[in-house]
């Protein structure tokens, strides 16, 4: 696997996370505030407005495990694809800079409520916990595929690929320094409120190997 499709699986775990979040928890602006507040160079919305919302065949298909839910489909197929129409996740009136679009709030809203989702609050601490260990469980399931150096090429895919905060040194020296058992502990119990995706990858034990 080269360092560029790592970066593109991270980044897909990282919007499905998202997708979720913001079915039942949020709203683009919120989340992007505590992703960078948490350090992240952008927030997701922000930097998948800055990619566009509209696939290519081969982001279909990195994305067709995550990605099962309804919104982004139909913000496409309402013309929202993202900065380069003026339209996303936020409006660019003129093709400026972003502003808050109270109708994707409508939408995920209106989305939730078709598919039978109670919205829920959480705080900042809790959005990015859930973000933060799906992109580590993302992480884990690559390394057998990264060879010896995976950790360190993981590191470098998340930082580059996603903005994971650089001061952390990457999304598997994060993990490494929050503990293995922390880790798992805290899967553990969100796997059970949140679901499976957050149920621990059968490889996280190799983040702790050594490098």
């Amino acid at each position: 696997m080269t360092d560029q499709a790592a970066a593109r699986a991270l980044k897909s775990a990282l919007r499905a996370a998202s997708e979720r979040l913001l079915m039942d928890a949020t709203n683009p602006w919120e989340l992007d505030e505590a992703m960078t507040r948490f350090g992240f160079s952008t927030g997701v919305c922000e930097a998948h407005d800055a990619d566009g919302l509209d696939m290519t065949p081969e982001d279909r298909a990195m994305n067709a495990a995550g990605h099962d839910l309804p919104i982004v489909p139909r913000m496409v197929a309402e013309g929202r694809l993202g900065r380069k129409v003026g339209v996303g996740w936020y409006r660019y009136p003129g093709g400026g800079g972003l502003v808050i679009d109270p109708l994707v709030e409508d939408l995920l809203r209106e989305e939730a409520r078709f598919a039978g989702v109670a919205r829920r609050t959480l705080s900042d601490e809790d959005l990015i916990e859930r973000l933060v260990l799906s992109v580590i469980n993302a992480a884990a399931d690559l390394l057998p595929r990264l060879g010896r150096d995976g950790q360190l090429r993981l590191d470098r895919a998340s930082i580059d690929g996603i903005g994971f905060p650089a001061v952390t040194g990457g999304i598997v020296t994060h993990a490494r320094t929050r503990g293995q058992d922390n880790l798992l502990a805290a899967m553990a119990r969100l796997s059970r409120s949140d679901g499976a995706h957050l149920h621990p990858s059968p490889h996280i034990g190799q983040m702790f190997e050594p490098p």
